[in-house]
C-alpha cells in the first residue's frame, strides 16, 4: 500500500485509547488531515505530535470532516459521545463505527446515523495494539457500496485486509462476525491462562507443554503469544481484561438472543471478572492468568 492516499480526507478520531491513537497515527502518516478526541483529554494530546489536531468538544472534531471514526468501550459510550457531535457532522459524512458494541447496539447506533443524515459503516476491527500501530489491522466492514470508494482510503491507512460481509450495515453482519472471531480469540486466551496456571500447580515446566504440541495440530502461535506474557510477567496492555470481559459479555448475550448456550464464553466471563475483581483490569487480557489464583 502506498504511503499517500489518492485523496487527501478530513477525518474525526472519536475515542484514542490503545486503538484509537494507532490509527490516528496512521490516518495522519497516510496524509490525511486527522482530528482527534478523547474523554480524557490528555491521553489524546501526544497526537498532536503527529500533527494531529486534538480538540476538546467531538462535535467540534467532527464539523466539516469526510468520515468519522467511532472508537470507544462500548454502544453506551458511542450513543452518548455521538449524540454530541452527530448534529455537527456535514450531511453525507460517512461514520465508520468500528468499536465492538455487539449486534443490538450496531443497529440502534445505524439507526442514528440515518436521524444525522450520515452514511453509517458497521466496521470493527480485528487486532490489538501493535496491529492498531502498525496499521495491519483487519477491517470486516458492512454498507453501501456507494461508501466504499470514500472508506477506501481509510482503510488503506488503517489495515492490512478488509473483509465485506454485506451492504446493509443497519443489519450489523460485521459485528454479528467480529463476535464471533472474539469468542475464538478469548476462549484461546482464557485456556492459555489455565494451561501457565496448571502448570505451576503440578509443578511442569511449561516448555515440556510447549515441546508436546510443538508443529501439530495443537500448536496455536497466538497461544505462544499469551503464555510468553504471562512468563515474563509482562502485561503492558494489547487489549485489556476490563475490555475482554466487556466483549464476553456481549458474546453470551448474543448466543442467548439467538437460542444457543455459550457455556465456554459464560465461563470465560465469569473468568475475566474475576481478574478484574483482583486488580487486572487494566492489564493486558493475558492476566486472566490470575483468576486461578483468586
Amino acid at each position: 500500500m502506498s504511503n499517500q492516499p489518492t485523496k487527501s480526507l478530513t477525518v474525526a478520531v472519536l475515542g484514542t485509547g490503545i486503538m484509537g491513537a494507532g490509527m490516528a497515527r496512521n490516518l495522519a502518516a497516510a496524509g490525511h488531515e486527522v482530528r482527534a478526541w478523547n474523554r480524557t483529554i490528555a491521553r489524546a494530546q501526544p497526537l498532536a505530535e503527529a500533527g494531529i489536531r486534538v480538540e476538546e468538544d467531538p462535535a467540534q472534531a467532527v464539523r466539516g470532516a469526510d468520515v468519522v471514526i467511532t472508537m470507544l468501550l462500548d454502544g453506551d459510550a458511542v450513543r452518548d459521545v455521538m449524540r454530541t457531535a452527530g448534529p455537527a457532522a456535514q450531511d453525507g459524512a460517512l461514520w465508520v463505527q468500528s468499536s465492538t458494541v455487539g449486534p443490538d447496539a450496531q443497529r440502534e447506533l445505524a439507526g442514528l446515523a440515518a436521524g444525522y443524515g450520515t452514511v453509517f459503516l458497521d466496521a470493527p476491527v480485528l487486532g490489538t495494539r501493535q496491529p492498531a500501530e502498525k496499521g495491519q489491522l483487519t477491517v470486516l466492514a458492512a454498507g453501501p457500496d456507494s461508501a466504499r470508494t470514500l472508506a477506501q482510503p481509510v482503510f488503506d491507512a488503517i489495515g492490512q485486509k478488509v473483509v465485506w460481509v454485506g451492504e446493509d450495515a443497519g443489519e450489523a453482519p460485521a459485528s454479528a462476525l467480529k463476535l464471533v472471531v472474539n469468542s475464538w480469540v478469548l476462549a484461546l486466551t482464557g485456556a492459555t491462562g489455565e494451561v501457565m496456571a496448571l502448570s505451576k500447580a503440578l509443578g511442569v515446566d511449561p516448555e515440556r507443554f510447549f515441546e508436546a504440541v510443538e508443529g501439530g495440530a495443537m500448536d496455536v502461535p497466538y497461544m505462544r503469544m499469551k503464555a510468553a506474557a504471562i512468563r515474563d510477567e509482562d502485561y503492558s496492555p494489547n487489549f485489556t481484561v476490563e475490555g475482554a470481559l466487556k466483549d464476553l459479555r456481549l458474546i453470551v448475550a448474543a448466543g442467548r438472543s439467538g437460542g444457543v448456550r455459550l457455556d465456554l464464553a459464560a465461563a470465560g466471563a465469569e473468568r475475566f471478572r474475576r481478574a478484574v475483581e483482583l486488580g487486572h483490569g487494566d492489564e493486558d487480557m493475558a492476566a486472566t492468568y490470575f483468576a486461578s489464583f483468586g
